[in-house]
């Protein structure tokens, strides 16, 4: 049987920060002095190129959501309600359910094919800018 007993850590981020939930303060201690270390997420989201990215990131994954859950619905409802038109054999045993059936499968492959284009040529380049511009404060390591 393997040991499962959780093992104590070496410490945690917090630890490290010194930014421990009050519960842990000792009595009558001063508590530490708030350090910061990593970007200043709020400084970010706040920025107009953030607002922009996400604006533009919205204006593609929204439609693009839609447009496959329109499609998929109309499946759906075609096999559930249209039994006559979705047996309709195309060429041999193929019939029209069926290559609706795989238009789904390939239709999932070029939307992820089309996002990661996507991703690659608007999304990641400004994702860089943001974190190169992003500003880092560090205080005294505890």
């Amino acid at each position: 049987m393997h040991n499962v007993a959780p093992t104590p850590a070496t410490g945690t981020p917090q630890e490290e920060t010194g930014q421990l939930p009050a519960m842990f303060a000792r009595e009558g201690a001063e508590p530490a002095p708030a350090t910061r270390r990593g970007p200043d997420y709020e400084l970010i989201q706040r920025s107009p190129e953030f607002g922009a990215l996400r604006r533009r990131f919205r204006r593609f994954v929204f439609p693009m959501s839609a447009g496959f859950f329109i499609w998929y619905l109309t499946y759906v409802v075609l096999a559930a309600y249209a039994n006559d038109f979705m047996s309709t054999r195309v060429f041999g045993m193929v019939n029209v359910g069926m290559l609706l059936g795989l238009g789904q499968f390939l239709t999932t492959a070029l939307i992820t094919l089309v996002y990661v284009r996507f991703a690659d040529r608007e999304v990641d380049p400004r994702v860089a800018e943001l974190k190169q511009r992003a500003a880092v404060t560090e205080g005294p390591r505890q």
